[in-house]
């Protein structure tokens, strides 16, 4: 009962752990490696209009779903004017109002944002368009387009993509051609593509959006062509025919709708520009996840105080430490001295650096523990002898420390990082089981505290260790899991395998 216990609370620690790590990898943009930069793209839009002396009032559709981006700011720059967005369908506005608008006026509207894999798509469900009557000759040339293509496709998609292909073939025929006659810019063109499919009855609209690309700060919007097949909205190039939508295309606003619309005033011009930096992909990430309302955001340790991260920042890496010593102890079989003896040996190791960690570690201990054999010759109660030796510890220390700053040999200043106590209690330990067991399993239950303290040390210090385990504390109940595990533990340890190896060879 106990074993399907501890493997029910394994496989459900490590399932909700990874799973919520995965999350804020693939949703929210955590990397998974520090120091990793991204491009972000800031667009804005700049409206310039020319005011009457009255009362004025401009909107201009904004960006709402923009897929393959993630939102990390947005700013509107409106000295003077009152404002206000709001959500119409699929699109978002924004309203600028003042009561006096004199001479020139200038609005600002600024988003920044960084490419992402995780796709937000529209979730409107339109009504089917009525069919046109399309005067002739129009009305013939559709219905052959829409014929030929019925008899090459399967469904909406494939429909749309034969369309296309030939309406937009190098070689038209006389009906593709008297169409494009009607077409004389892109916008037009895309129209006459809704117009067509209309009559077929397949909902269909124009995506504008601008291209986010390093030839030139300035763009302006492009359209695209949208039909839905009454689950999602599918996206077309509308002179390609490719689907999808560019990864370099950002969306700005859907349907057929003027960009903007001004009361009180006259002369409106909209300019865009598309710019493009580099930031830390886990600062961009921490800004998307913000406005991305996620509950990992709030209690995130990225929004503690740096003082506070710093602190975290270790204490995260004594589970790793602590786990290490599981895995040597119960796995491996190397004895040491203590549970936690080694990570705090460790956690030492990260200020007085591997070698001369371990250089002032065996120093002590060598001194400490043949102190410790006279004080055995004293008689001493266990209180008292173990206060004595904390005191030649630090005293041991002092002199060190006193010692090495003659030899300016500054390393050695951090002695003084020791604990004191686990030092201390070391030397008591070694001293008891020199006692009882003899030289040889003392010496080896010390080398073995040394070892797996600096096994601590490596993975306590690694970076990528260290910032995977900040950014993604949940791993913790992984650690945990894996910790369970190891506890209901009890087959052979590999030391053990080696010790009986004659048995081994006897039942051959």
């Amino acid at each position: 009962m106990g074993r399907n216990v501890v493997r029910v609370w394994v496989l459900f620690l490590t399932v909700v752990g990874l799973s919520i790590c995965y999350y804020k990898f693939a949703v929210l943009g955590l990397p998974l490696k520090p120091q990793q930069d991204t491009e972000v793209w800031t667009v804005q839009a700049k409206i310039s209009f020319l005011g009457d002396g009255g009362p004025a009032i401009m909107e201009l559709y904004l960006p709402n779903i923009i897929p393959g981006y993630l939102k990390l700011d947005e700013d509107f720059i409106s000295g003077g004017f009152g404002f206000s967005v709001s959500e119409e369908g699929d699109n978002r506005k924004a309203q600028w109002a003042i009561r006096r608008a004199r001479d020139l006026k200038n609005l600002y509207y600024r988003i920044a944002v960084a490419r992402s894999d995780h796709q937000v798509m529209w979730q409107s469900h339109p009504a089917f368009p009525k069919a046109p009557d399309y005067p002739e000759p129009y009305a013939s040339a559709i219905r052959s387009v829409l014929d030929e293509a019925r008899t090459s496709s399967a469904d909406i998609a494939t429909y749309t993509a034969e369309i296309l292909q030939q309406l937009n073939s190098q070689t038209p025929n006389e009906n593709v051609k008297l169409l494009r006659n009607k077409a004389g810019s892109a916008e037009q063109w895309v129209k006459e593509l809704i117009n067509v499919l209309q009559g077929v009855r397949i909902p269909a609209r124009i995506l504008w959006g601008l291209t986010t690309s390093d030839a030139s700060s300035y763009s302006q919007l492009e359209p695209l062509l949208q039909v839905h097949n009454g689950q999602k909205w599918l996206t077309f190039d509308p002179l390609t025919s490719e689907r999808g939508i560019p990864a370099n295309f950002f969306s700005w606003q859907v349907g057929s709708k003027p960009l903007f619309h001004l009361t009180g005033g006259e002369q409106v011009e909209v300019t865009f520009s598309v710019v493009k930096s580099y930031k830390e992909q886990i600062e961009v990430a921490r800004s998307g996840a913000k406005y991305a309302s996620s509950i990992f955001t709030d209690y995130s340790l990225l929004s503690l105080p740096v003082q506070s991260q710093s602190i975290y920042r270790l204490l995260l890496m004594v589970p790793i430490g602590a786990l290490i010593v599981v895995f040597m102890r119960t796995l491996v079989g190397i004895s040491t001295f203590g549970t936690f003896m080694p990570v705090l040996i460790a956690l030492a190791f990260r200020e007085t650096q591997l070698f001369w960690g371990v250089l002032l570690f065996s120093l002590i201990v060598a001194i400490g523990l043949m102190i410790r054999f006279y004080l055995e010759r004293l008689m001493l109660l266990l209180i008292p002898r173990l206060a004595s030796i904390l005191i030649i510890v630090v005293i041991l220390m002092l002199l060190i420390s006193l010692v090495s700053h003659q030899l300016e040999a500054d390393r050695l200043l951090s002695v003084a990082l020791f604990p004191m106590v686990i030092m201390a209690m070391t030397i008591e330990r070694m001293s008891i089981t020199w006692e009882e067991n003899g030289a040889r399993d003392a010496i080896l239950q010390g080398f073995g505290s040394l070892l797996v303290a600096i096994l601590g040390y490596l993975a306590m210090t690694n970076e990528q260790l260290m910032y995977v385990m900040f950014v993604f504390p949940e791993l913790l109940l992984v650690l945990l899991a894996a910790s369970l595990w190891m506890g209901r533990y009890n087959g052979y340890r590999l030391f053990e395998l080696y010790r009986f190896r004659e048995m081994k060879k006897i039942e051959r």
